[in-house]
């Protein structure tokens, strides 16, 4: 909906528009801007990092209705002389192409979760931005531009990865598009996703896969369960197991992940006076960069190997990523931009890179505890901070 931001200024929204189309037997479904006033249709890279953090924050673009931010975005690139911009989709990547020895990729999402009545931006006395998107991660967004902009002439090669879709499921991500689509563009020695750390370098991430364990019984009257099987009590060995498990904090790089194996939920049951005769308990198992995805799995069998499981199925599975902080590239990333490089235990896009043999880090300058949440908001200090130090590391 439109309205003011407080001041009297009138913003933008995007409206849903639904047409038909002839010979078809569905709606065709889009956007369009009204002029209600939210942000302009227009990206000026001239702003500073914070204030372009808001004019991006104010381009609504929640997950699937990217294509107005992604026009923007690249009419703002193709004005860039010293930029090659290609399109795929609504995913847009700039490089620079100077012969440097080694090329760097700096990449983030476009996309946010739905907005919660917290857009348009707004900028408080204390110096600290509120809005849908401020930290996750139009804030690291902003600092791209920033240094597409700024930088003709950087140090190391330049590949500027802007993608849809990351906040929905893994199938729609748009990173994953142009790795499957086009994956020389995505060719480099180092990758930072600038997804919010708090402005502190994460060193890859943990992988995550998610397993189903089925029991099986044999259902029966309540009142006769000797007649049944229960499959309810049978997943009480799963449980179990659970329990006791003692993780592995293995150090990688110097970095100590921490993996974790825990039932994240758990179905069973027919009706209040049957036996059960079935039940599924959903098994979370975050792991460590030095396991590869296949020995995720065999690892998780064979820990219920003994557990009486009548079904495994793996219903998702993300591999990690290594932090690669050996590579001379991260090693002057680390330097330039100072602090101590901590462990992502989450699981980021740093993994599709990892994937395509890119080492890769999370830096960016949201707090990752404030995302996705009604009051969602970063401190000016830290995406200005966040953009001087990405420039000193390709300019020094």
């Amino acid at each position: 909906m439109g309205g003011e931001d407080g001041s009297g200024t009138p913003y933008k929204v995007l409206e849903s528009t639904e047409c038909h189309v002839p010979g078809g037997d569905s709606a065709h479904r889009g956007w369009r801007v009204r002029v209600d006033g939210m942000a302009d249709t227009s990206l000026d890279l001239t702003l500073d990092a914070a204030e372009l953090t808001a004019r991006l924050v104010d381009f609504r673009s929640e997950s699937g209705t990217e294509k107005p931010l992604a026009d923007a975005i690249e009419t703002a690139l193709r004005a860039l002389p010293h930029l090659t911009v290609e399109r795929f989709g609504n995913n847009v990547v700039a490089r620079t192409n100077l012969g440097r020895p080694e090329r760097v990729i700096l990449a983030g999402h476009i996309d946010t979760v739905p907005i919660a009545g917290n857009v348009p931006s707004r900028l408080d006395e204390d110096g600290v931005l509120w809005g849908c998107g401020t930290c996750d991660m139009k804030s690291g967004v902003a600092v791209q531009l920033r240094i597409a902009a700024t930088v003709p002439a950087p140090n190391r090669d330049l590949t500027f990865v802007f993608y849809d879709n990351e906040e929905v499921a893994a199938e729609l991500n748009g990173l994953k598009h142009v790795s499957e689509a086009h994956p020389e563009w995505l060719e480099g020695d180092f990758a930072v996703l600038l997804e919010p750390s708090d402005g502190q370098v994460e060193g890859g991430c943990q992988g995550t896969l998610r397993v189903l364990l089925k029991t099986r019984g044999e259902r029966a009257h309540s009142a006769r369960g000797w007649m049944g099987s229960n499959a309810i009590h049978a997943a009480a060995p799963i449980l179990a197991r659970l329990a006791s498990y003692e993780p592995r904090w293995p150090v990688i790089d110097g970095l100590e992940y921490r993996e974790g194996l825990n039932a994240v939920g758990i179905t069973g049951g027919v009706a209040g006076n049957v036996i059960p005769d079935e039940c599924v308990v959903t098994v979370n198992f975050r792991y460590a960069p030095d396991r590869t995805p296949e020995e995720a799995v065999a690892h998780v069998r064979e820990v219920f190997a003994d557990c009486g499981v009548e079904e495994f199925e793996v219903v998702d599975h993300s591999g990690a990523a290594m932090p690669g902080l050996s590579h001379p590239a991260a090693k002057a990333f680390i330097e330039a931009v100072g602090g101590t490089p901590m462990p992502k235990y989450g699981w980021t896009d740093v993994s599709r890179f990892s994937a395509l043999g890119v080492p890769a880090v999370n830096y960016g300058p949201g707090n990752p505890h404030l995302a996705h949440k009604r009051d969602e908001r970063v401190e000016v200090a830290k995406i200005l901070a966040g953009e001087e130090r990405l420039r000193n590391w390709l300019t020094a």
